[in-house]
């Protein structure tokens, strides 16, 4: 198959998204599928790579370092010359109108949802975006748009109950993986040599209104203030950090930047204690799985997909406020420690990447041989 992936929004610190785009690519390459990406960027450039051909397409940038494809009219005239199997769409705003283009020529899209518009734009306009009118117009938004796609997926019961009762015509649910060799567990007494030090959080993800950054602050600041020794370490970047630097003032945290080096990252992850993750709009939570896979039990705030992703042992779910998520931290450092730390890593390996890779191909070739199929049907 020729599978030609497109994503707006995608850069250097894309996180999650650019990271499930990248590995499933080099997942359809590595099965023998011919693989294109297409982003944005500042001007065309074409160049091959072990994973596939990648392909810029000039953008709109649109704040925080991020570019978007406003009109897609280059992206058909390109799409004309690729002649795709089936493309597939990591976008939900304008990318989407290149699947009439695709129904017109009978080829297969699927339309990879990656985030809860009715959850998230309420997050980032907290005044307007959960009233009445604006739930309808997203509701509509959604129906529109997934009525022009062959399969929708998604990527947890959090993130598919967006679209209950819209009437799509397929849906599946395909879990993302995790890189089991990079995220693995360090030796703790290697990475905090010294005994009874502070417990180490750590939050790692893109520093937004939406991603809720600030509950991880509140959490430290209420065990900083019942007296336990606690430190906080953020990992990420963005339009949120000055707000964030403004609630840590005087608090036990400390801001270290978007790291890029996923090998230092995991040695971060794994030299925690316990990851936070207060997101309460998250459709997935790779950085919950990257932790896990690193030893790191995780305390999710209930609401949004992480949960999904925890097992009995390797995490708690907590109130989404300072003081529930403060108590879920007191309950999971009171378990033994190597006992957390391996029911972590065991939970994360039933999440590798090729099982993601696996499905994905099955959602693709599903789609791609139903549209030959009706080619030959028109033809008959």
């Amino acid at each position: 198959m020729r599978i030609v992936q497109l994503a707006n929004c995608y850069g250097a610190t894309s996180g999650g998204l650019r990271t499930a785009v990248d590995t499933l690519g080099a997942g359809y390459a590595a099965a023998g599928h011919e693989r294109i990406l297409v982003v944005p960027g500042r001007q065309w450039q074409v160049w091959e790579l072990g994973s596939g051909t990648t392909i810029t397409v000039p953008g709109t940038a649109v704040g925080g370092g991020y570019r978007m494809i406003l009109r897609t009219g280059s992206v058909e005239r390109l799409l004309e010359r690729l002649n795709p199997d089936v493309i597939e769409v990591s976008d939900k705003y304008t990318l989407t109108a290149v699947a009439d283009w695709a129904a017109r020529r009978g080829v297969g899209t699927v339309l990879f949802s990656h985030e809860r518009l009715d959850a998230i734009v309420p997050a980032r306009l907290p005044r307007t975006g959960s009233t009445p009118p604006a739930r309808a117009a997203i509701r509509a938004w959604n129906q529109r748009v997934v009525s022009r796609f062959d399969t929708v997926v998604v990527t947890s019961a959090f993130a598919e109950g967006e679209f209950k009762g819209l009437g799509v015509r397929s849906m599946r649910r395909v879990t993302l993986g995790v890189d089991l060799d990079v995220f693995r567990p360090r030796d703790p007494a290697l990475m905090r040599p010294e005994p009874g030090s502070s417990v180490r959080l750590a939050y790692a993800g893109r520093l937004s209104p939406e991603k809720n950054a600030g509950l991880a602050i509140a959490t430290v600041r209420t065990l900083a203030s019942a007296g336990h020794p606690v430190v906080l370490d953020v990992y990420g970047t963005g339009p949120a950090l000055p707000e964030l630097r403004r609630l840590a003032i005087h608090a036990p945290v400390r801001f270290h930047g978007h790291v890029a080096d996923r090998d230092v990252l995991a040695d971060c992850l794994a030299a925690a204690d316990a990851v936070l993750a207060p997101c309460l709009v998250e459709t997935f939570g790779l950085t919950v799985l990257e932790a896990l896979a690193c030893g790191t039990p995780v305390v999710a705030a209930a609401g949004g997909a992480a949960g999904e992703l925890l097992g009995e042992d390797s995490g708690v779910i907590a109130p989404p406020t300072g003081v529930g998520m403060a108590a879920g931290v007191l309950d999971l450092i009171a378990r033994p420690e190597a006992h957390r730390r391996a029911a972590a890593r065991e939970q994360a390996e039933r999440h590798p990447w090729s099982r993601a890779v696996a499905e994905m191909l099955e959602v693709h070739t599903a789609v791609a041989t139903g549209r030959r199929r009706s080619k030959s049907l028109i033809a008959v």
